[in-house]
């Protein structure tokens, strides 16, 4: 009986968890390389900052992982096009920024300030996140001056401009 049921079993189980991941397009393209980068830095220094005598530390890699996460998460399942409550390459890019920073000073003091192996490893891998969130960042910036030297236009502007040409006529109406 056991051997009827295990295939019906496991196969709930793929799905949720190729649902969660994320699609080898984004994988494989530059900001889901770099948002896998920032995970995986993230949680690497996370570990080692509790295993060291630095544990005053530890919040920065933790939140950093976890907002990293989500915006690997968001992006990978499209949900930052579904909800436009927010100007996602700012966030984007203000995240990146106060991480490269906050990653940078607390490695400064790991590595200089506590003796133990563990401390070094999470300054070493702090350095390495560092310069990924760096690098995100700039990425991020380079994009968003494009798109402001472009004119700032998008796909929905236009469309937005052609159908209001004459916005006091709606709100005279009353």
């Amino acid at each position: 009986m056991g051997d009827i049921e295990a295939p019906n079993s496991t196969e709930p189980r793929q799905s949720v968890l190729l649902s969660i991941l994320p699609s080898k397009e984004f994988a494989t393209s530059r900001k889901g390389m770099l948002l896998i980068a920032e995970v995986a830095l993230s949680f690497i220094s996370f570990v080692c900052f509790v295993a060291s005598t630095a544990a005053a530390f530890v919040t920065a890699p933790l939140l950093e992982f976890l907002a990293a996460l989500f915006l690997l998460f968001a992006y990978s399942t499209k949900f930052n096009e579904r909800f436009k409550g927010f100007h996602w390459p700012l966030m984007d890019f203000l995240r990146c920024v106060s991480a490269s920073i906050i990653f940078f000073i607390i490695s400064i003091i790991a590595v200089s300030k506590y003796v133990d192996g563990s401390s070094k490893a999470a300054g070493i891998f702090g350095f390495i996140a560092t310069i990924v969130f760096a690098l995100d960042f700039y990425v991020i910036f380079n994009d968003l001056a494009n798109f402001l030297k472009q004119g700032g236009e998008s796909n929905d502007e236009p469309s937005r401009q052609q159908g209001n040409t004459n916005d006091s006529s709606e709100y005279d109406s009353d």
